[in-house]
């Protein structure tokens, strides 16, 4: 299966020259290709003629474009041709008029090598290796493992000043027709104070910014918020924080990465709720005409759940269920945070606490995030017995038959596709 792999790299001068200038080509590309996607959609929905403005025009268009403008000709062919590729899928999958331009001062520079046949890799020594890119040349990179399998392509991109290199490798490995543990089952509540909580009752969480961070990034938004845009000082500034910021972002990565690998790797099946993560975490504002409520509010909770890493979490989950041959199962969010999971009462009095959930028909007590995982395990047809096994079956002796109230939880949509090879 494909497997995308990371690599730190370092560039010459010439060579972060050169990189600098393929990603504001590439930029270039994809916005005026996206202008005259969206110039084509607007002149359909008013009834004019016009030729249909997709990849293959587009792609006749640049090579036109590349003997003309001698700027275009510093960048390979290939990449500005995957540029327009990735284009393409993007307004196919999420609509014309919801794919972004790429902005100068918010996108960081990336280009893709397609052709995996053009790329030649090396291993100086235990430290480091070498790749040979068009174009570029050989580039230096620190092998922090080996790569495994044959490459069909390298992304070469730039965060918070640092260049990488992602190698798209076949590394040959089929997905599981069953799991190793093909009887064990986990329901993981995901939340804004423990990032993930499973049914068995263990919790998965860590801070992924440091108090001296916190305190470092506050007074440089504040200096940030005195200078003038468009300086050196504001950039020198941005970049301060960008360095901060990408901190953070690889702790979430890895903490995601360890959590995933941990309930693939010990369970046949991981519930999870169903979340619109990008949907919950919109803005409140509203317009002028019509202005949103308690603002400074959601803008906290949405602060929260980002910090947590709910969505990333959940392609971490699928990305090594290919290996482990886990079922990712979705159910209905609905009231699993305020359904006692022993008698089924629903009522949100429940819920005393962040932490604390004491049932107002039973007495039941328990912690408020272990009593949702289990909710959202039985969810898909599990429960959890009260010796604290994980079961597959409904236990009729620990779980009594005709109890629950409310709105029922249901299975809200099919297994997630882990393809069985």
């Amino acid at each position: 299966m494909l497997a995308g792999q990371r690599y730190r790299i370092e560039l010459t001068e010439e060579q972060e020259a050169s990189c600098i200038a393929f990603g504001a080509i590439c930029r270039a590309v994809w916005n005026t290709a996206l202008d005259q996607r969206r110039q084509y959609v607007d002149r359909y929905t008013r009834g004019r003629d016009g030729q249909f403005c997709g990849y293959h025009l587009q792609a006749r268009e640049l090579a036109e474009a590349k003997t003309e403008e001698t700027w275009l000709r510093a960048a390979p062919s290939h990449i500005l041709q995957q540029t327009l590729k990735d284009l393409d899928r993007a307004c196919r999958e999420h609509g014309t008029f919801n794919v972004r331009f790429r902005a100068k001062a918010r996108w960081n520079p990336s280009f893709r090598f397609p052709a995996g046949n053009l790329i030649t890799v090396e291993k100086l020594n235990r430290r480091w290796g070498r790749a040979k890119l068009p174009k570029l040349g050989w580039v230096r990179f620190r092998m922090s493992r080996p790569i495994s399998g044959q490459i069909r392509s390298a992304t070469v991109s730039c965060k918070s000043g640092q260049w990488f290199v992602s190698f798209l490798v076949e590394d040959g490995q089929l997905t599981p027709q069953q799991h190793a543990r093909p009887d064990s089952a986990v329901g993981v509540d995901r939340g804004v104070k423990v990032a993930a909580t499973t049914s068995d009752g263990t919790f998965h969480d860590r801070e992924f910014t440091t108090e001296g961070e916190k305190t470092r990034y506050l007074k440089l938004q504040k200096k940030l918020a005195r200078q003038e845009k468009g300086s050196a000082n504001r950039s020198t500034t941005l970049g301060s924080m960008g360095r901060i910021s990408s901190r953070a972002v690889d702790r979430r990565t890895d903490f995601c990465a360890y959590t995933a690998n941990r309930l693939a790797r010990d369970h046949a099946t991981v519930v999870l709720e169903d979340l619109n993560t990008k949907g919950m975490t919109a803005s409140a504002k509203g317009t002028a005409a019509h202005p949103g409520k308690r603002v400074a509010q959601k803008a906290g909770l949405n602060r929260a759940i980002l910090d947590k890493g709910w969505h990333r979490l959940e392609l971490a989950l699928t990305n090594v269920a290919r290996y482990t041959g886990t079922r990712i199962v979705k159910v209905n969010p609905a009231y699993t945070s305020q359904t006692c999971y022993p008698c089924g009462h629903v009522d949100s009095e429940s819920r005393k606490s962040q932490a604390t959930f004491e049932c107002t028909a039973c007495g039941h007590r328990d912690h408020a995030d272990v009593n949702a995982a289990k909710n959202i395990f039985r969810a898909a047809g599990h429960a959890v017995p009260a010796c604290g096994d994980l079961g597959v079956t409904w236990s009729a002796k620990q779980e009594p038959e005709g109890t629950r109230e409310g709105v029922p939880l249901q299975l809200a949509l099919p297994l997630v596709g882990i393809p069985r090879l």
